[in-house]
């Protein structure tokens, strides 16, 4: 096995694979000092590698978007990289901008936008602002273990209850729980609604796919804890993984439901720029029997590609494999009485939304030692 497909306590990727940005290439050799990580003794693990997380300060935080396949149009992301680790997350390869590994770089290089709910406040007390949902932490989760520290969604989230502001969240960590103080009021008003992420109800699994996050029966308590709160609150079935996750599909959906779901949505596994080589290291650490099998039917769903990026289908997929997915998805949720909206696409009321005070700035104090012209 190649240090590429190592696995690594407590981490989704295998390797820390050269993003597409970087301008130097680096190729690891085996000096003789130091053995690389696949010629280490069987029995000694990988490295630990620890997370750092640098604050930044955001010049703006509201991101906008014209996907007619995405359901919102706004965008909040309090954290770039995320430390749950998901392997499949679509989201990696925007570490590549920053001249940092989509791979482990990206759960374990984190930064933090601090001033997130001060630019925010400036943002809303424009007059040319207009309320329209914002959706809070799809790229990264804006609830991933950093989050219990430095509170920056919580400062967001008061923002947005303070001016009547609505938001659509979605999420894989229980830690959502602390905050219906503010979403509970909120829910009374239509102004939120959260979705939470279920990819298996296999533990042992869940922790090879995405390490960091709640487990699989700990996010079921928390779509129950939601709901009991009067927060409207869906289960999202993603991404489906053919020969991984997929049979999975049913089963998820049910346990949702009885815990509180009201909607439902599922998408299939899409694998853009580096991460498609991010997700392959990963099948052949955890699973090289069925690596090719699996690749396979990714590339029957996306047209014989690894990935096609067309609005169209990159969510669920073309051909037979896709529609039976589609047809298992809608009886199953037909059956149980879901609706089918994902976590955004319900309409939450934006003519409550009050501007927050504009911040006067302080004049220079004068000088009156100078002289006036007139």
């Amino acid at each position: 096995m190649s240090d590429r497909h190592v696995p690594r306590k407590g981490r989704g990727a295998t390797s820390n694979l050269q993003g597409r940005f970087e301008r130097d290439e680096r190729t690891r050799v085996d000096d003789g000092w130091q053995p690389l990580v696949g010629h280490l003794d069987p029995d000694e693990a990988p490295p630990r590698i620890e997370t750092s997380v640098s604050i930044e300060r955001a010049r703006s935080i509201l991101s906008h978007n014209q996907s007619p396949d995405i359901p919102f149009g706004v965008s909040l992301n309090p954290y770039r990289g995320c430390e749950h680790g998901c392997v499949y997350c679509f989201a990696r390869p925007t570490h590549a901008y920053l001249e940092l590994s989509p791979g482990l770089d990206f759960e374990t290089k984190l930064f933090a936008k601090a001033n997130a709910a001060e630019v925010l406040r400036e943002t809303l007390a424009k007059p040319s602002y207009r309320c329209e949902a914002i959706a809070l932490g799809v790229n990264t989760d804006a609830y991933q273990p950093i989050e219990r520290e430095l509170r920056i969604t919580r400062d967001v989230l008061q923002v947005l209850h303070d001016c009547d502001h609505p938001v659509g969240l979605i999420t894989k960590s229980s830690l959502i729980e602390r905050d219906i103080d503010l979403l509970a009021p909120m829910a009374a008003k239509n102004l939120v609604v959260a979705a939470v992420t279920i990819t298996t109800l296999d533990a042992d699994l869940a922790r090879k796919l995405e390490p960091r996050a709640a487990t699989p029966s700990r996010r079921l308590r928390t779509i129950r804890t939601l709901a009991d709160a009067g927060i409207p609150v869906g289960v999202s079935v993603a991404p489906m993984i053919p020969f991984v996750t997929d049979d999975h599909m049913e089963q998820i959906l049910e346990a949702a439901r009885e815990a509180g779901a009201t909607y439902a949505s599922y998408i299939v596994l899409r694998l853009p720029n580096e991460l498609n080589a991010v997700f392959q290291d990963w099948l052949m650490a955890h699973f090289p029997d069925r690596a090719q099998r699996v690749m396979n039917r990714v590339r029957d769903l996306h047209g014989g590609q690894d990935y096609k990026a067309d609005f169209a289908t990159r969510m669920r997929g073309t051909g037979i494999w896709a529609d039976l997915l589609r047809q298992r998805f809608y009886k199953a949720a037909d059956r149980l009485g879901f609706s089918y909206h994902r976590y955004n696409e319900r309409v939450l009321d934006t003519s409550q939304f009050k501007p927050p005070a504009r911040a006067v700035k302080p004049r220079k104090p004068v000088d009156e030692r100078q002289g006036s012209l007139f």
